[in-house]
């Protein structure tokens, strides 16, 4: 089908606009952007120079797709904003792109963002992610895939939120969240694994029960972290699972999130 595009729009002829593209009244599409096939941009949104959205996107009234970074560092260099395919962004959702230091932000497929969210420049959200509204990510932000985090909360820049991990609504995120668990309180801390997500995603009742095990030895063993990792090591079995808590924490920076003190 032919691109549709309101008569009350103003989209650049620069732009590349996939098949059955349809772009609602008084949106913007500037030049340097590329948006899929069957891509849906809504009334009033803007999607700024350097976005590259991918295939049947719905873009939501007043949304700010690719807009500059947020950073007194950025002085107008050529950077991107890249989207996966059927990216849900929500009314006021405000995604930037990159600066020089990578260049990109980075969202994989099939993510929600909800009224309001933001995510901030150089950040890295895996696919099927989901943003609720107002969470805000600060620059250079990892979330892996599968992530979902409750409404009003922010993430500090530089944290990395492992694969599968659910964060509830309201707190804050200052350290890293190592994969498949849920975490609330304040500050944040580990709750438990995510056991009802993982099992609605496939996760077998042994690679369950496995990691059940890496959490009781990191979180409820009294021991300090080192201590925790090498008994895992020796204790439990390697599964890629596993192999992915030990390699999230191996590469943390900020240091993860505590447990409850018992």
């Amino acid at each position: 089908m032919p691109v549709q595009i309101d008569q009350h729009a103003v989209v650049s002829p620069k732009a590349s606009l996939g098949e059955n593209v349809h772009v609602g009244p008084f949106a913007i599409i500037e030049d340097d952007v590329s948006i899929g096939d069957g891509t849906w941009i809504g009334a009033h949104a803007v999607v700024h120079n350097g976005a590259r959205l991918g295939r049947e996107c719905k873009i939501h009234q007043a949304a700010a797709v690719g807009g500059p970074p947020q950073d007194l560092k950025y002085k107008g260099e050529p950077t991107v904003l890249e989207v996966g395919d059927r990216a849900v962004v929500r009314e006021f959702v405000t995604l930037n792109r990159g600066t020089v230091e990578t260049g990109k932000t980075v969202i994989g497929n099939d993510c929600l963002f909800m009224a309001y969210a933001h995510v901030g420049h150089d950040c890295v959200v895996g696919e099927n992610a989901i943003l609720a509204n107002c969470v805000a990510l600060g620059g250079h932000v990892t979330l892996g895939k599968w992530v979902i985090i409750g409404g009003l909360t922010p993430v500090h820049q530089f944290c990395h939120v492992g694969d599968h991990v659910m964060i509830g609504g309201g707190f804050r995120v200052t350290k890293d969240v190592p994969p498949y668990i849920l975490a609330g309180d304040a500050p944040l801390m580990f709750e438990r694994l995510n056991t009802i997500g993982l099992r609605r995603r496939g996760f077998s009742a042994h690679s369950i029960e496995l990691l059940e095990k890496t959490y009781r030895l990191l979180y409820r063993s009294n021991l300090n972290v080192t201590q925790a990792v090498a008994r895992i090591k020796e204790e439990v079995e390697q599964t890629p699972e596993v192999q992915n808590v030990l390699k999230f924490i191996a590469g943390s920076e900020r240091g993860i999130i505590p447990g409850h003190a018992h």
